[in-house]
Formats: C-alpha cells, structure tokens, sequence
C-alpha cells in the first residue's frame, strides 16, 4: 500500500513539474513577447523575467526591441531636374508597439518588406523635390532629416519607429556620369577662364599704375635735375659775374687764354688779320 502511495505522489509531482514546464516561459531583456491564444493575442509582456501562460494551447511570439539595421538595396530616383539617381539607403529602427508590429507585419522580414516600401518611397519623394546639384553640393542634411521625418509618420502604423535614415551612396548611371562630367569640365573651364581674365585685368592695371609711377618719378627727377641745374648756372652765373666786376680786364685776360688753349692745338693753321681782336693779348 505504501509503495503504492509513493507512485501516486511520484506521477503528481511529474505531472506538476511537466506542467510548470509547460506552462511557464522566460523573457530576455533584448525581447518582448506575446501570448497567443487559440489565434487571438491574449497579453504583451514588455518587461524581462519569468512569466506564465496556459500550456498547450498557448504559444509565446518573441520580437526583438533592440535598436535593429535595414540596408536597403540600391532604387532608382529621379531629382527635380529629371536626373536619373541610383541611391542605397539604410536605416536604423526598432519596434515601438509589439501588438501592432505583430497585426501588420508579424516578423522581422515583414518589417524589412514594409520599411523598403516606405522608405525608397519617401526617398523617391523628398530627392525630387530637390535637383541635382543641391543633392550633391547642398544641405545634406536637411535632405535626411526630412528623410527621416516621413518615413518615421508612415511607418508608426506598423508598430515600428524608424530613428534614422541615411544615403550611403547617391550614384549616376554611366550616361549621365558622362553628361555630368562634361558639364562640370566645361563649368571649370569656364571658371578659368574667368579667373584668368580677371588676372590679365588685374595684372594690366598693376603694370599701367606702374608705368605711371614710372612716369612721374622721372618727371619729378627731371624737374629736380632742372632746377639744380638752373640754380647751379644761377650761382655760377653770379660768380662768373662778381669775379669779372672785380677785374674785367683780368677775366677777358683768362677767358681768352682759355680759348688760344682750346682753338690754338699744335698743328694748327688760321689765316686771319693780324690786328684783329683775337691777337689783342698775343702781341
């Protein structure tokens, strides 16, 4: 009787322990879960630790909460310009609202279904609003967060919060990259071209200012050169003129000294009169 009591206990506590095994679960705190009963979500649990549900006829759904990445493939978007653009995309998301995430997408590939749509959407959208040039040189940044922005308000419905949208690379196809290419060689080009005729004004000027400095400062060093050249034959003038009014006869003695000196060289003929004045000191 006894061995058999012992049974007895030993199937209840089996069964206890199978039951207590089925019926209980473990949420991890990179998780939440929900309870699904017979089909129809029945809680959410949000918080990480040992819970319970119904065995058998209840099963745990777990989703990540976890900041998660979506790398989008490459799309094909055309700017306000009408230039074709291969952008790749890629974001940052996570689930904001287990119940909804699990009506409408169910499972992380779902989210990536979903997130593809929206955001080459709102991709689409936004860059053509904008042209090419402004994708390229202008405020990216601004371009991104208004990305962001409309991807964020469409993908609320889902249960899904998307933190954050960027454009890893913004491509041209072959043909425009060349019609690309050749607008900015030609752009450069002309710039250039500015640049250097800008120089070659410039360098005009600086060699016409030059010129006309050179110009007045040998005026100026003429002028100088006259006037010490005047007040020099002024002095020399005036000495010539003392010393002759101090002995005129003297001075015509020397002047005409200076011309025999001069004109009289050896070898020398004159035929002239000899009582003419310019023997007046050699008689």
């Amino acid at each position: 009787m006894s061995g058999k009591l012992a049974n007895i206990w030993g199937i209840v506590i089996l069964l206890i322990a199978g039951a207590f095994y089925l019926s209980a679960y473990i949420v991890d705190k990179t998780e939440y879960a929900i309870e699904i009963l017979l089909g129809d979500p029945v809680d959410i649990v949000m918080e990480p630790g040992l819970n319970f549900k119904l065995p058998f006829v209840t099963r745990i759904i777990y989703m990540e909460n976890r900041l998660q990445d979506y790398d989008a493939d490459p799309g094909a978007v055309f700017t306000k310009d009408k230039k074709e653009m291969k952008v790749d995309t890629y974001s940052k998301w996570r689930v904001s609202s287990p119940l909804k995430f699990y009506e409408t997408v169910r499972t992380t590939a779902g989210a990536h279904a979903r997130l593809d749509d929206i955001i080459y959407s709102q991709t689409r959208e936004v860059l053509g609003q904008h042209t090419l040039v402004e994708i390229v040189s202008g405020n990216r940044k601004e371009i991104r967060e208004d990305i962001t922005l409309r991807s964020r308000q469409n993908a609320v419905n889902f249960g899904i919060e998307i933190l954050d949208v960027r454009i890893k690379r913004a491509d041209l196809p072959e043909a425009n990259s060349q019609a690309v290419f050749g607008r900015m060689n030609a752009e450069r080009r002309r710039q250039a071209k500015l640049y250097r005729s800008e120089g070659d004004e410039e360098s005009l000027k600086i060699r016409s200012d030059a010129d006309r400095e050179r110009v007045e400062i040998l005026a100026e060093a003429k002028r100088i050169n006259e006037e010490t050249r005047g007040e020099a034959d002024a002095v020399a003038t005036k000495i010539y003129a003392d010393s002759y009014q101090k002995d005129s006869d003297f001075f015509k003695f020397l002047r005409s000294h200076d011309v025999y000196r001069n004109s009289l060289q050896e070898g020398t003929t004159l035929l002239m009169d000899a009582e003419s004045k310019f023997f007046k000191y050699l008689k």
